[in-house]
């Protein structure tokens, strides 16, 4: 297990350098229609007909992200003020999110009913591993069968979540990527670099599913050696 560990933690950092270098690269690259993160943002919510969302800064870099619940599109400083491809790219792939929402995607919407699960699931597996590290009492009131059914059970939520969120954030980056060649956002060659950097922000999620289904698996694998 922590060979499997070690092994996706490693790809999940290769990966976030590759992400991290190729938005450097497009970050130096001005996008031809000249406008800003913010005001693409805001183009694409207003074309299509959306006009309960806020275009929001928000100080910390490569945090950007759609909120549902307080319908915000939240955009680092480098992507609000960008004027560059990497900063069109991301921004409309945030806006993607919203039109996501606003249209009730339905694969937006399981992901968003599982978010308290995903919450529960990931704190009783935290208590359930602090115990089983610093004691026996847990093993001791439970059988390690029982245990290994219950770490199961929460990380299969946590796994299920993972992989819905897959087709959200493709979806998301298909939708920025149309409407950014459709509006005239992105030259020919730019839309090539939006669509490189999007790619390698959906590989974070793609690692990190992977990397959720293989722990999952070990899981079951121990589950059933043990009652052999």
């Amino acid at each position: 297990m922590i060979v499997i560990l070690i092994v996706f933690a490693v790809v999940g950092y290769i990966v976030q350098l590759k992400l991290k270098s190729r938005f450097e690269k497009y970050s130096r690259v001005p996008v031809a229609a000249g406008l800003t993160g913010a005001e693409v943002a805001e183009k694409m919510l207003r074309d299509h007909g959306i006009y309960d969302v806020r275009i929001v800064s928000v100080p910390v870099k490569l945090t950007d992200h759609y909120n549902p619940l307080e319908k915000t599109v939240n955009l680092s400083p480098e992507v609000y003020n960008g004027r560059s491809v990497a900063a069109a790219a991301v921004a409309a792939h945030e806006v993607g999110h919203a039109v996501q929402h606003a249209t009730a995607y339905a694969w937006l919407q399981m992901r968003s009913a599982l978010v308290p699960v995903v919450s529960f699931s990931s704190k009783m597996l935290s208590f359930i591993f602090l115990f089983m590290l610093f004691g026996t009492f847990i093993v001791n009131v439970f059988s390690i069968n029982m245990v290994l059914l219950t770490i199961i059970i929460l990380q299969a939520a946590i796994t299920l979540f993972t992989l819905i969120t897959l087709p959200v954030e493709y979806d998301a980056s298909n939708r920025a990527l149309v409407w950014l060649e459709n509006a005239g956002i992105t030259s020919v060659r730019e839309h090539h670099m939006a669509k490189d950097a999007l790619k390698w922000a959906a590989n974070t999620y793609l690692v990190a599913a992977l990397a959720s289904l293989a722990q999952l698996l070990y899981y079951i694998l121990l589950f059933l050696n043990n009652r052999d």
